[in-house]
């Protein structure tokens, strides 16, 4: 099956890879653009800037060469032209764009900046002045067109993360037809068929098992490292890998309706979503335009009054250059293009992005308990027997009896009972309804059941074991007996089982100086008895579900903020009010509306990496805006030549130089990113069955 994608378009994203990545009010500034563009215009302009500097009389002035034909005064010019046409261009047309939307910003004052160069540089070349700035402007734009490449290089390897999402699905899918298997496109498969994955193979679309088993590296969507065991039934999602065995999928889910296409959708929102500190890079970038353009005025007139025009000019083009809010505008888009990226390959699901601004102030995180602290369904937590006979034991002959059913309790002991070894065959299997269930096995009378099945058998819960079971009602768990021949050789308990990872989300958290709160509809002994497993601070028990709500703004009333999560489904209410909502277990169903961060995986500990993804964050944020705003407040003054009587002056293409480094900067200040590992770490093998609760 071949596993490249790229012509897969990102469902629901925007065609436009670069829209809003300059803020600006969601305008993109270099609409149309890419880094081949840039890199294309930068390598031909390079060529045509290198005659433009022979023929320059200043560069033949201060190399002490000559070149006496008549021609040769017309080849900076004719050049020069060529340069500002074509290789300024872009800026040229981003600044219309800019001055029809009323949003100045970078590109007009770079415009201004070559014009200025270009128009003073043409009157000169014609007899009007001598103000000649040829070399100047080629090297100008020559810089600029480097600067730009290396930007759009950056901003296409951060908001690859669309292209690499839209890679894991193949292009081809073989379709099984009676008998027969056929290869067709991804894009022919409809709803309801079936097609054979292989081991290796990609899922091309959402569906469910309906023949063989496998293990499924499921890294690439939920961010969990180890490969995930799959039997009959089981929904598997477009994107993952078969990675041991071939199994028969029955699609239920193409096109935009899959979970990866809703995870597409979720990264394109985040990476062209607005943000507090966007907003302020934004202000302070148009406020830098005005201040500009200000500066610009003032130095032109203030070095005519003083005498030298030219010098004016000079430092005029130097101040519009070296003021343009490039590294600004670049600052926090970057920085939001690269975590969503990050955190999208770790399964964490930026919906909102002041959400993921807020987690970083979070006092409290309160926790759903089923289905998220616990797996939401049965497993057996201990069991016993009495003197005379082995624990082993007990639990094989409950298994024998329950084999048949399909209830999740006799799953749950079955289950258990096959982690050492296959129970025995049982016999003439009966369920007695509110009773439990008994059958025969090795020719004895087997029996699996409660106090229904005590008082059927007329017998008494065996003493010895009767602290034991004590113990475990207080933990909140189930209990159920074991018969041989009519009489209780045994008991197990039975409970939600409890997310072997959940214990190392309360310690982290705690670390992270975080309060942990449990919040769930159970009965307060089995919700204290979690939580006192876990180390959780605080526990809301026997809340209804229209009730969750209610409890985060009480909370909230005690001044904290709060990060509420749950499993999407009852918690919505609960999420919605939240500070922070974030949805858990979300793999394959990421349209969860109320919540404003959405972890693809079941994994508690995510939580933490949405903290350390939020401080990391709103830290490269407020670096890069510290720093590109210092840069040109300090810049200005000396590309003004505010510093001349010093001997300090800066050249136009030196200021573009500058402009260009400081970009630079910010772009790999946000490159620092990526080196954020947000997956929690590999549990070692659980061999011990760890629940409570019920």
């Amino acid at each position: 099956m071949t596993t490249t994608g790229h012509h897969h378009v990102p469902p629901g994203a925007d065609s436009d890879e670069h829209a809003g990545h300059h803020g600006g009010g969601g305008h993109d500034k270099h609409a149309g653009h890419d880094p081949e563009m840039f890199r294309r215009l930068f390598w031909w302009n390079l060529l045509l800037a290198v005659p433009v500097l022979v023929f320059s009389e200043q560069i033949q002035d201060w190399f002490d060469f000559t070149i006496d034909a008549g021609w040769a005064a017309w080849v900076a010019p004719l050049v020069g032209t060529v340069v500002y046409l074509w290789g300024g261009k872009p800026f040229l047309a981003g600044g219309v764009v800019e001055v029809r939307n009323r949003q100045p910003a970078m590109m007009l004052l770079i415009a201004l900046a070559i014009t200025v160069a270009y128009g003073s540089s043409l009157a000169a070349s014609l007899g009007w002045g001598d103000l000649d700035f040829w070399w100047e402007l080629a090297a100008l734009i020559v810089v600029m067109l480097l600067g730009h490449w290396q930007e759009m290089k950056a901003i296409g390897q951060a908001q690859g993360a669309l292209a690499a999402l839209a890679e894991l699905l193949p292009d081809t899918a073989e379709r099984v037809v009676g008998d027969h298997i056929e290869e067709v496109t991804t894009a022919e498969l409809a709803v309801g068929d079936v097609v054979l994955v292989r081991p290796g193979g990609r899922v091309p679309a959402d569906g469910a098992i309906v023949d063989g088993r496998a293990a499924f590296d499921e890294s690439m969507i939920t961010g969990e490292s180890r490969p995930v065991t799959r039997g009959f039934g089981a929904r598997i999602v477009a994107g993952t890998v078969s990675t041991d065995s071939s199994v028969r999928v029955r699609i239920e889910a193409i096109g935009r309706d899959t979970a990866l296409a809703g995870i597409q959708r979720l990264v394109a929102d985040a990476q062209s979503s607005q943000s507090r500190v966007q907003a302020l890079a934004d202000r302070a970038a148009a406020l830098l335009f005005y201040l500009a353009t200000a500066a610009a005025i003032v130095t032109l007139v203030a070095w005519i009054l003083a005498g030298d025009g030219a010098e004016g000019v000079i430092r005029t083009v130097t101040v519009l250059v070296i003021a343009c809010p490039h590294a600004l505008g670049l600052a926090i888009p970057l920085v939001i293009s690269i975590s969503t990226a990050t955190s999208a390959r770790a399964g964490i699901l930026v919906k909102d992005r002041l959400a993921l601004e807020r987690m970083r102030t979070v006092d409290a995180v309160l926790f759903d308990k089923t289905g998220t602290l616990t797996k939401g369904n049965h497993a057996v937590v201990d069991y016993t027997a009495v003197h005379g006979w082995e624990r082993d034991r007990v639990l094989s002959l409950a298994a024998a009896v329950e084999a048949d059913s399909e209830h999740p309790i006799a799953r749950a002991i079955v289950n258990a009972a096959k982690r050492l070894g296959d129970p025995p065959p049982g016999s003439k299997l009966t369920t007695l309804t509110g009773q439990g269930v008994q059958g025969t096995v090795d020719g004895h009378r087997v029996a699996v059941g409660g106090p229904g099945m005590l008082d059927r058998l007329r017998t008494h819960e065996p003493e010895k074991l009767s602290l034991t079971i004590e113990h475990w009602r207080q933990a909140g768990g189930s209990v159920l007996y074991v018969f041989h021949d009519d009489e209780a050789i045994g008991a197990l308990t039975l409970a939600d089982e409890v997310r072997p990872e959940s214990r190392l989300a309360v310690e982290a958290l705690h670390k992270r100086g975080k309060r942990v709160v449990l919040i769930t509809g159970d009965a307060r002994q089995v919700a204290e008895a979690v939580a006192t497993d876990l180390g959780i601070d605080e526990v809301f028990a026997e809340v209804l579900p229209h009730e969750k709500d209610s409890k985060v703004a009480e909370l909230q009333d005690r001044g904290l903020t709060v990060a509420m999560v749950g499993d999407g489904v009852n918690d919505a209410p609960a999420l919605a009010r939240a500070d922070v909502g974030i949805a858990i277990g979300a793999g394959t169903d990421v349209a969860i509306e109320s919540a404003g961060v959405v972890l693809a995986s079941s994994d508690p500990r995510s939580v933490t990496g949405v903290i350390d993804l939020s401080s990391a964050t709103y830290t490269k944020m407020m670096q890069n805006l510290v720093w590109a705003t210092a840069y040109n407040l300090l810049a200005i003054p000396i590309a003004a030549g505010a510093f001349a009587f010093a001997g300090l002056t800066l050249p136009p293409a030196a200021a573009a130089v500058a402009m260009s480094a400081s970009t630079i900067i910010v772009a790999a200040n946000a490159q620092l990113l990526r080196r954020l590992d947000l997956r929690p770490e590999p549990l070692p093998d659980q061999t011990a069955m760890v629940a409570v609760g019920g």
